[in-house]
């Protein structure tokens, strides 16, 4: 990794052991959530809860040659309060067509578990997907922790760290949504926007800078596709009006503060973004590949967002490391 993410990352290691949050692992049978947790807890990144069968999990350290001794170990199929949490899910649910049955089973299931921990408040936040597919994890936080107050959309933003300090804040800025939303109408795109900044503001400590990009820059160009970007602005600037945001914006406009100026003259955002909200799916997850493969950033996450409280999905090909940097960011969004 080039020095200004290793730069980052020395700040965000360094707020995530101030914070002191406390993280649950679901996949504690996965041998590099066992040698992340030993990371984690050797270097005092957070307390953490891991979840699987216990005396499997401490065989397994110790195999591998690390302690996860500092680590709460739960298993939910035995767990005393599996059956509080089933209870408590049941509730929620039954308007769904839950049981109480149902409820129990899905409970031992440790994503769920854990997602109702984080729900309980035993827990900060949530980090999993080293075993379990993005579905499977975006659904466990959806139903176990719930949407935040005021949004209804579950997105995802990137954490992108240019080489080049000229970009963003210091190099770093906000990709969203690059991973869950396909086709977002306007009011989930304000959504995304307003989630981006939130999440931009608790992880880099900085106050957003909201690029609402399009293929058109204030006006320059008529489609459907640009409509739907300028009703999610005035979405946007109703809901948060003292938040720094603007568009529609080309990319170029939105990151280089002489192209900035000539296209969108007055804007404050244009040319100093950092947070780039993409109009839908295709864009954002070729953007933030493009930025990362040639661009040389690198790219952390996806992080997800507008949940009550974090939880975070892991690709299933992700080092014992990065379980680390999920772990770390998950808990600067708790910020």
């Amino acid at each position: 990794m080039h020095a200004t993410h290793e730069n980052w990352f020395k700040v965000f290691r360094t707020r995530a052991k101030e914070l002191k949050r406390h993280i649950v692992l679901p996949e504690g049978v996965d041998d590099r959530t066992i040698q992340a947790a030993a990371m984690i807890l050797k270097e005092g990144i957070a307390k953490l809860t891991i979840l699987g069968d216990t005396a499997a999990m401490k065989s397994r350290a110790a195999e591998l040659g690390v302690t996860i001794d500092g680590a709460v170990l739960r298993n939910p199929n035995d767990d005393p309060e599996t059956q509080t949490f089933a209870n408590a899910f049941y509730e929620a649910r039954k308007h769904k067509g839950m049981t109480p049955e149902k409820a129990l089973e899905t409970l031992r299931a440790p994503l769920y578990f854990g997602g109702m921990m984080v729900k309980s408040g035993q827990a900060d936040g949530f980090v999993a997907g080293a075993l379990n597919t993005t579905g499977e994890t975006v659904r466990a936080c959806l139903l176990a922790i719930g949407c935040a107050p005021g949004i209804k959309t579950v997105s995802s933003a990137f954490l992108m760290v240019h080489p080049d300090e000229k970009f963003g804040e210091k190099g770093a800025m906000m990709f969203g949504d690059c991973a869950v939303m396909p086709d977002p109408a306007p009011d989930q795109l304000a959504d995304i926007a307003i989630a981006s900044a939130d999440a931009a503001k608790a992880m880099l400590g900085v106050e957003p800078k909201v690029a609402m990009l399009s293929f058109s820059t204030a006006g320059s160009a008529e489609h459907d596709k640009v409509t739907r970007v300028r009703e999610a602005l005035a979405i946007v600037k109703k809901r948060r009006p003292e938040l720094q945001v603007d568009g529609e914006i080309q990319f170029d406009a939105a990151m280089i503060p002489a192209i900035g100026q000539k296209k969108f003259p007055g804007s404050k955002v244009a040319g100093n973004a950092n947070v780039l909200v993409f109009p839908d799916l295709n864009a954002g997850n070729i953007g933030y590949k493009i930025a990362e493969r040639f661009g040389g950033c690198s790219a952390n996450g996806p992080v997800l967002l507008g949940l009550a409280k974090p939880g975070n999905d892991l690709s299933r090909g992700c080092s014992a490391e990065d379980i680390v940097n999920t772990v770390i960011l998950t808990a600067l969004q708790t910020a």
